[in-house]
């Protein structure tokens, strides 16, 4: 399949009038869904979830598109203003949006990760321990039966892993499945 110029103007009026791909790629015919949401990204579309409400591409949305979204706000709206105590009355507090994940485009570096700072120091006190009595293996030396905590920076030559043999069914020794492995409800705690 290639994209020719008609295939590639029915994408973006479909993609403007708020069509899943996978109704895309069902229009298109001899696509798949994935292909629809790359081609989408190469042409630079709007991934419609933006504050602005509409498309942030070139592509001009049609007038049925532009009043769907704003057609049940107009709706929501009007009762508010014949009665503005029994509405405020009404509603509820508006719930806490989720935390949306962060996506960091690639070659950049990540943020700070919050589990380093959690780990108790008795843990870290004895991963210290532990490392120091560690075997440093390669890569090519790790078994089923070696703990295989990457230790460094794998950039550099000081790179290795723990070694130690490991605890029954874990890929770790005691002390690194202790850092790696945190119960339950430690960290259902950490997520409030």
């Amino acid at each position: 399949m290639s994209w020719t110029d008609e295939r590639v103007e029915l994408l973006k009026k479909m993609w403007g009038e708020g069509q899943s791909a996978s109704q895309i790629a069902k229009e298109l015919g001899g696509v798949t869904r994935n292909a629809v949401i790359g081609k989408v990204h190469r042409l630079g579309l709007s991934n419609r979830t933006s504050a602005g409400g509409g498309p942030e591409s070139g592509a001009k949305p049609d007038a049925k598109s532009e009043a769907k979204p704003r057609a049940p706000r107009a709706k929501a709206a009007k009762p508010a203003r014949e009665a503005p105590a029994k509405a405020a009355e009404a509603e509820p507090k508006p719930a806490a949006a989720p935390a949306r994940k962060q996506i960091i485009p690639a070659g950049q570096p990540l943020p700070p990760q919050p589990s380093a700072n959690e780990i108790s120091p008795e843990a870290l006190a004895k991963v210290s321990e532990i490392e120091k009595k560690a075997r440093r293996l390669t890569l090519m030396e790790l078994t089923e039966r070696t703990c295989k905590w990457p230790v460094g920076d794998p950039a550099t030559d000081d790179f290795w892993f723990c070694g130690l043999p490991v605890q029954a069914g874990k890929p770790y020794c005691e002390a690194h499945v202790g850092v790696a492995f945190q119960p339950m409800s430690s960290r259902r705690d950490r997520k409030r």
